[in-house]
């Protein structure tokens, strides 16, 4: 059951790709390299899961492509009715959360694809031009769905990750990872995140076209999972890294490392 309680990771991950990644991609998205430069070989499979998940096959799942009924159904009784349908979209939800998941650790994650609803309102900034910055105000705007990820139960949550983790597998494959296992790129992006900085100061900005981007190159070129935590706030990216840590011991404790 343990392996189980990542699901909450995903929750607690995806809440916050739904809430603002949208306003942050380059309204020009950088060339694809030529074709001489890409490699298209990929890397070899691992023999086997870093970090095992065992589902409880004691109930038939529905297929994968007609799963949202099934999904939006066990998510009302974890989380309430009012719940999903004020955060989540629930059209494609299995396929949706492996695909944000599996780019959250790489430079941006597709909005069209985001299974969390984002949150309203606009970017609260202060000053202009040179001194242009995220306001404190802005970290408010995340409060409800940091306090969703706060408030999930473990034990039910588990067990409903183990009753569809077929489907996150089979949704990972399908995505073109064949071998490999979604329950081990989910701890890696949790690493990812984990690593994002903790930054006290007022986060400068710059709109180089139509979008904010961050001021500091550094913080620019950072992943979109790490942008993320960043954009958050300080208050509630210490909250829900102390949960991702949590998560992480859980989703670890007790599988073997190759």
């Amino acid at each position: 059951m343990r392996a189980g309680r990542v699901v909450i990771a995903i929750v607690a991950v995806l809440a916050l790709a739904g809430a603002a990644f949208w306003w942050w991609q380059r309204s020009t998205p950088p060339p694809p390299p030529p074709p001489e430069a890409r490699v298209e070989t990929p890397p070899a499979a691992p023999a086997g899961p870093k970090y095992p998940v065992t589902p409880d096959t004691t109930a038939p799942l529905p297929a994968l492509n007609a799963s949202d009924p099934a999904m939006g159904e066990a998510l009302s009784g974890l989380i309430g009715a009012q719940a999903v349908e004020r955060f989540l979209n629930l059209d494609g939800i299995v396929r949706n959360i492996v695909a944000t998941v599996d780019n959250l650790p790489r430079e941006s994650v597709a909005s069209r694809l985001n299974p969390v609803k984002p949150v309203g309102g606009t970017v609260v900034t202060k000053g202009k031009d040179a001194t242009l910055a995220i306001a404190p105000e802005n970290a408010a705007r995340y409060l409800p769905l940091v306090r969703l990820a706060q408030s999930l139960d473990a034990k039910r949550v588990a067990a409903l990750y183990l009753r569809f983790y077929p489907l996150f597998q089979q949704a990972y494959e399908d995505l073109g990872y064949p071998g490999r296992y979604f329950n081990d790129r989910l701890v890696e992006a949790i690493d990812d995140m984990l690593a994002a900085p903790e930054i006290d100061k007022p986060i400068a900005l710059v709109v180089p076209h139509v979008l904010y981007e961050y001021a500091d190159p550094e913080l620019e070129s950072l992943s979109a999972g790490r942008k993320i935590m960043i954009r958050v706030g300080r208050g509630n990216e210490a909250i829900l890294k102390a949960k991702l840590r949590e998560l992480r011991q859980e989703i670890v404790a007790g599988a073997p490392q190759r």
